[in-house]
């Protein structure tokens, strides 16, 4: 009887630990997160202090891969920007729930949720562009230099910017308006350095850019607009150009001198005038 009870309680023992192991909860809310090609992995929920996770991640069609940063690890992000080569391909990941780094488990498949299908080229949010303005010397023209944004990726130890990746499916929105109108217009350019002709002589204009990728899906065509960067106005009023608080600062500096000025002249003035007093009652006693 106690040889045969031995080895089925092993079994049940077997059986439960096996089934605990392969009990991780599942990964949930497997999200590509990606701004010029920098591209996160995250989930949810963290870990318990009895499993972790891991990631696997392959190109449509091509065998599966791990990155070592995200093996049996408690965060619950993984970066990938190093690890999808091909900006041009798509890709899949799976989280998977493991056990914790160094221990021991028999379980060859674990507990696994599958991301999204995620295209770099097709998916990444292009961040907003920085620009410089130039007005030309009649004042009619004014010339934005837009600087390509650099990318995550590298190649041949290049770090790569969006115009190297896109090339010419690479173009600019520039939105712009006479400075405090709210009537805008729009042109598009495939050059960094972009003319805007036939403007007011001598106004201002306000000026903002976009990346626009016209080969996407219409909702990811346009990137994160710029800050608003204004040109000069040749006609603007005082008021304009200061603020109030610096116009009022002025103004009392300015009366401040003034009154400062008034009392040492009338200082002066009665010092003077004191001066020829005595000089006058001292006149008489000299001939006497």
């Amino acid at each position: 009887m106690v040889t045969i009870r031995l080895p089925a309680a092993l079994f049940v023992i077997f059986l439960l630990t096996h089934s605990a192991s392969g009990s991780y909860p599942r990964a949930q809310n497997v999200t590509w997160r990606s701004t010029n090609f920098k591209t996160i992995l995250t989930w949810e929920p963290k870990p318990s202090a009895d499993y972790s996770y891991t990631v696997e991640f392959s190109a449509i069609g091509r065998d599966k891969q791990r990155n070592p940063h995200c093996i049996r690890s408690t965060a619950t992000v993984c970066d990938l920007s190093a690890s999808l080569t091909d900006p041009n391909a798509c890709y899949t990941a799976d989280v998977l729930s493991t056990p914790l780094l160094g221990e021991p488990t028999e379980l060859t498949e674990f507990p696994n949720t599958a991301s999204p299908r995620f295209c770099p080229s097709k998916d990444t949010e292009i961040d907003r562009p920085d620009f410089k303005l130039k007005v030309s010397e009649d004042k009619k023209k004014t010339t934005l230099y837009v600087s390509d944004q650099i990318t995550a990726l590298f190649k041949d130890g290049h770090q790569q910017t969006i115009r190297d990746i896109f090339s010419d499916q690479l173009q600019y929105k520039v939105t712009y308006r006479r400075n405090k109108s709210t009537g805008k217009k729009v042109l598009y350019s495939k050059s960094n350095e972009i003319e805007v002709k036939d403007l007011d002589r001598g106004e201002s204009y306000c000026f903002n850019v976009q990346a626009y990728i016209p080969s996407r899906d219409t909702d990811k065509q346009l990137g994160e607009m710029s800050q608003t960067q204004c040109s000069e106005d040749d006609n603007q009023s005082i008021f304009e150009v200061y603020s109030i608080g610096v116009i009022a600062a002025a103004i009392f500096l300015i009366l401040l001198l003034i009154g400062f000025i008034i009392v040492i002249t009338v200082v002066c003035i009665k010092r003077r005038k004191n001066a020829l007093q005595k000089e006058k009652e001292e006149v008489p006693l000299n001939r006497v």
